[in-house]
């Protein structure tokens, strides 16, 4: 993942959470973060329940994220610049003029006090500060960073469900006739081959909730679309036939078939490995078992046991699916309703 990739990310990021963007650069962005993004990445639990149990109006954090750090630096370095030294008003000689200013001092009438000369900051400092500049904190979001890794996470638990509907083509047409949508149940799948080695693959199944129709690599498709969170005007939505369980259930044994027609060659050796691994362990701890003393042999044998559970865990041959999102997509049957 590349500078470019992390600049999209994070921007698509704040855009989804409705952050106001305060300034932005190649090398960083500045944003006061929504009420939602707040919540989320702060870690502020106890302000945002005051805020529920009270209903004050809430004050979220601004973070300045750091997108290039070796930029950043580049831009924060003090340039060098000439500065011009006014000359005292009697050609140089400021001794001249204050003892001048001395001698008439007498005859002037004294300077008028600061408005605030009576404050302590005054009678100890000679000013007051009129202003005060918060910090903002400042966040370095690169790759492998903390603040990244979180909204990695984020994306994750709350991407993890969609519902979204195609929009109409072309955009900003009328349309006089009903549309008509399909409603597809799409599951992104992550299949892991593991032994001592890890072959890992996605597959993206989809079934249509009204024929039955199985689609793969249905993600490439509805890349292709324009799609949004809300029902476009003048729309109809078929019925579902098939209930999301047993769509699920449906989706699960396609993708068992599929990897049924594996070839598995991999999996034999790996148990060759593992059988071989396995016989050596156990041969080293039985010498270690008849030459040790008596109070010593539980010990061995817990470390035995350790070591054995470790040989599954690296060279067992396993199949591990899991389910990395999934979501509900109605598109355009492409025909018109019945009466």
């Amino acid at each position: 993942m590349n500078k470019r990739n992390i600049h999209t990310f994070v921007m698509r990021f704040l855009e989804a959470y409705n952050c106001t963007i305060i300034e932005k650069s190649p090398a960083y962005v500045t944003t006061k973060l929504s009420p939602e993004a707040d919540k989320e990445m702060t870690g502020r639990p106890y302000y945002w329940s005051f805020v529920e149990r009270t209903g004050a109006p809430a004050e979220t954090m601004t973070y300045k994220f750091i997108l290039d750090p070796e930029q950043m630096k580049l831009e924060s370095k003090p340039k060098v610049a000439a500065t011009a030294v006014k000359n005292p008003p009697n050609g140089g000689f400021p001794n001249q003029a204050h003892s001048q200013s001395q001698g008439q001092g007498s005859s002037q009438s004294p300077v008028a006090p600061d408005e605030n000369s009576d404050s302590i900051l005054g009678r100890y400092f000679g000013f007051v500060p009129t202003t005060i500049t918060t910090r903002v904190p400042q966040d370095e979001v690169i790759f492998g960073s903390r603040r990244l890794e979180q909204m990695f996470s984020i994306v994750r638990e709350r991407g993890r469900f969609v519902h979204l509907f195609e929009e109409p083509f072309p955009t900003g047409a009328t349309y006089h006739a009903s549309l008509v949508y399909d409603t597809w149940l799409c599951v992104n799948y992550k299949v892991e081959l593991a032994c001592d080695r890890k072959r890992s693959e996605i597959h993206s199944l989809a079934i249509q909730l009204n024929s039955g129709e199985i689609r793969e690599h249905f993600h490439k498709h509805v890349l292709t679309k324009s799609l949004s969170p809300k029902l476009p005007a003048n729309s109809h939505i078929l019925p579902d036939t098939i209930s999301l369980p047993k769509a699920i259930n449906a989706l699960e044994m396609t993708l068992e078939r599929k990897i049924s027609v594996y070839d598995h060659s991999w999996a034999d050796e790996a148990n060759e490995q593992h059988r071989s691994e396995i016989d050596r362990v156990e041969s080293y701890y039985n010498g270690l078992l008849l030459s040790a003393e008596p109070d010593k042999r539980d010990e061995i044998e817990t470390q035995c046991r350790n070591r054995l559970q470790e040989i599954d865990w690296q060279h067992k041959p396993r199949i591990v699916v899991s389910v990395i999102n999934c979501g509900l997509f109605h598109l355009n049957a492409g025909r018109t309703p019945r009466n």
